[in-house]
């Protein structure tokens, strides 16, 4: 209740300072036009976060200077330590990189965010750089108002690039205009008293912006307006590390257990940080004073010595947490687990079926199918369909081809929450079942219906891999890869429509017969893939790298295909007459039939 008023509150809050305050309206446009310069470089670099950004990220990650090197350069380069926390987070999620890769990257990051600082102390306040904006913007609307992504991402980072150079300008004349009314100077404090108190201050302004780069701006330009004095500054500066700890804990809550852990090592790692600058602040100081001097800053050239303070403390904060990232990876992996927001219950399976075997064998089936009911949810949302599309007669490939988005999808979160538990279940009735005395009949079912749950989790478990490149490629401007995923996307649509109206109908003779013409069709549409890739290699339509990752998805979706397929087959052809089992294909019949080149039977499955 109290977080639906909050921002409300704080919007008139803020109209009313502005409204009696005309002092603070400059200094105001100045923080609005930096944080919405600081968006649109995240925007601008999303747009291209599909392709080489992601690469880099998971080739550059083998060791910790790597890594380390990496989050420096990356925050440098976007100027956004936030943009490169969440694409690193993703990658922890998803397994694609380590969590110890992931710290790596973080520390990197922290030590890049202090080169916003280097750049506005050293150019920003020392420039007309309202001068460059202008022209800037002019480019990158104009960019903008294209029709290609990629365009338009260049034009948000052009945009972002502008408004950033308006925000430094308007901050600095803000402060100026500030000071003609107040005099914040006369609130300096020195001492152990003061760095904490101004510590506190940087927090919470870093903790209501939500950007440690904002917080420096604000600082950076209070001091060159002598609002603040140096000391108070260093430790304003202390606070805007320490403020970003707490946007990491909020961060985490929205983030899977990947994302938590990852959250949780920034939140150490800014905690000792700043715990050393505050400790260290007069050593610190003095090593300032001796470095500059070889680095030619001047001895009252106080806003580039907050930029080297910025720097040496962010450095010393890395190089201690370093040598014991491998035991943060252990503690935090032993601590934080997975705890479930809901767990799904069993329907049909409960102590008091177990008295007779029949009932045993229907609960049981009923229960792997309520998992398959699951998992088909999963996978839909994995394939960014919605379940009432799937259910519904409505043109699977109008609705393939019609993607505007690929669905966020945690399937380890899902996974825990829908398919593990449930699954774990089974397997412990089972168990729990054939301890009782049973006839031969019921202990086979029992035995292929385990079979059955172990097949549907293994697909769920080849979804995860496969809505990793979906979520890169799935919507890829090269419209020669946006189809191969289009089809891989169909395909598996397409099947797990006809298993669903398998299931639903009444077993009979022809079940095992269609699931037969279900298995030749994903071994048929896998060779076609295969072979599309391969042209399309020879006459260089694709890379090798990007045909390769094709190639492992369509892999997952033949592996996921196959496993639900088995699944099905569990589920439906028990039930049917023994006779039927004269009809079905062994893998030598598959194999034979696919050498002969029959019209390949996704055919039957278009809607």
């Amino acid at each position: 209740m109290l977080r639906r008023f909050t921002l409300p509150l704080v919007m008139l809050l803020l109209a009313y300072v502005l409204w009696v305050g005309s002092e603070f309206m400059e200094l105001a446009l100045g923080v609005a036009f930096f944080i919405f310069g600081m968006i649109c470089l995240e925007d601008g670099f999303k747009t291209f976060a599909g392709g080489a950004l992601e690469a880099l990220l998971q080739r550059s990650t083998d060791r910790l200077w790597k890594s380390l090197t990496l989050g420096i350069t990356s925050t440098t380069l976007m100027q956004s330590s936030t943009l490169v926390s969440l694409i690193t987070i993703s990658f922890v999620s998803s397994e694609m990189i380590s969590l110890a890769a992931g710290i790596g990257i973080i520390l990197g990051a922290n030590i890049g965010t202090s080169t916003g600082a280097w750049l506005i102390a050293g150019l920003g306040l020392k420039v007309d750089i309202a001068s460059y904006a202008m022209p800037i913007l002019v480019f990158g609307v104009l960019l903008l108002m294209q029709k290609s992504k990629r365009v338009k991402g260049l034009g948000n980072l052009i945009l972002g690039v502008g408004f950033l150079f308006f925000g430094i300008h308007f901050m600095k004349e803000g402060f100026t205009v500030f000071q003609l009314g107040f005099d914040l100077s006369a609130y300096s404090m020195t001492g152990i008293y003061g760095v904490l108190v101004f510590t506190l201050i940087g927090t919470l302004i870093t903790f209501i912006m939500q950007s440690s780069h904002a917080t420096l701006l604000i600082v950076i330009a209070a001091l060159a307006a002598g609002q603040v004095s140096y000391e108070n500054a260093l430790a304003l500066s202390i606070g805007a590390s320490l403020g970003s700890a707490i946007s990491a804990v909020i961060a985490g809550f929205a983030a899977n257990l990947g994302g938590k852990r990852l959250a949780a090592a920034q939140v150490v790692f800014s905690l000792v940080t700043s715990l050393l600058a505050i400790l260290l602040i007069n050593p610190l100081i003095q090593l300032v004073d001796w470095m500059s001097g070889y680095l030619s800053i001047g001895s009252e050239d106080y806003l580039l010595k907050l930029a080297l303070f910025q720097t040496l403390f962010r450095v010393l904060g890395a190089l201690v947490f370093m040598p014991f990232i491998s035991q943060v990876e252990a503690l935090l992996i032993k601590v934080l687990r997975f705890v479930p927001k809901s767990i799904e219950q069993p329907i049909y399976i409960y102590p008091e079926v177990l008295e007779t075997p029949s009932t045993v064998v229907v609960a049981v089936r009923k229960e792997v199918q309520h998992l398959f009911d699951n998992a088909f949810g999963l996978l839909a949302r994995g394939l960014s369909l919605k379940r009432s599309t799937l259910e519904s007669e409505e043109s699977l490939s109008t609705a393939v081809k019609t993607t505007k988005r690929i669905f966020p999808l945690d399937v380890e979160d899902a996974y825990e929450e829908k398919i593990k538990s449930l699954h774990s279940e089974i397997v412990a009735f089972i168990s729990e079942a054939q301890m009782r005395e049973s006839t031969r009949e019921a202990t086979e079912e029992l035995y292929v219906l385990r079979q059955a749950s172990r097949d549907i989790v293994s697909a769920v478990k080849g979804m995860k891999h496969l809505h990793n490149n979906l979520s890169r490629y799935g919507l890829s401007a090269n419209l020669a890869v946006r189809d191969r995923y289009d089809q891989i996307r169909l395909d598996l649509a397409r099947l797990l429509r006809e298993l669903q109206v398998l299931l639903a109908e009444e077993p009979s003779s022809t079940t095992a017969l269609s699931l037969d013409s279900l298995r030749l069709a994903v071994q048929k549409a896998s060779r076609t893939m295969t072979d599309e890739l391969d042209e399309m290699i020879r006459y260089r339509r694709l890379t090798a790298s990007i045909a390769t990752s094709i190639m492992n998805d369509e892999n997952y979706v033949t592996g996921i295909a196959n496993n639900l397929i088995s699944a099905v087959n569990a589920l439906l052809t028990r039930e049917v007459d023994e006779t039927a089992e004269a009809f079905n294909l062994d893998e030598a019949d598959i194999q034979q039939l696919m050498n002969k080149e029959v019209d390949s039977p996704l055919e039957s499955l278009k809607s």
